[in-house]
């Protein structure tokens, strides 16, 4: 009896158009997506500027386009969860510089680095220490008398 193999068809996923890139800050975590070409800013789903209101946001989060001079020529998605707005918004704003940096590592790196978008700020909460009574620094009541 001979045995016939099936031959089945590899499905390949289409080339991706687009470089990932994660950034983070505080317990904040953004997984960035940059695609080439003119588009809305997304995060989780929403109109960048629908999750980050206001004038000082949307300066932050579009800061690694102005710097790298591609406002026009790129733009993001980004599913960010964890920690608060601001944490979150910091972290979108590393994961685009990073994913920039990718791109083009020759022209856009430098300038990034300077500005300090590359760098990952390693600041974290401290965490709360055993027998002093709450936070990481409180120390317990001394006896008045």
């Amino acid at each position: 009896m001979e045995e016939v193999k099936e031959q089945r068809k590899v499905k390949r996923s289409p080339k991706k158009n687009f470089t990932f890139a994660v950034g983070r800050r505080k317990t904040a975590t953004a997984r960035v997506r940059l695609y080439r070409g003119a588009g809305d800013n997304l995060v989780n789903n929403q109109p960048a500027s629908a999750y980050f209101p206001g004038m000082v946001a949307a300066k932050m989060y579009e800061k690694p386009l102005e710097l790298s001079q591609t406002t026009g020529k790129y733009y993001f998605s980004a599913y960010v969860e964890g920690s608060g707005k601001k944490g979150q918004l910091t972290a979108v704003v590393h994961g685009v510089a990073r994913a920039l940096a990718r791109v083009d590592t020759v022209n856009y790196r430098s300038i990034l680095k300077k500005a300090g978008l590359l760098t990952r700020d390693s600041r974290m909460k401290e965490s709360r220490t055993v027998g002093t009574g709450g936070k990481a620094r409180r120390q317990k009541q001394s006896p008045k008398r």
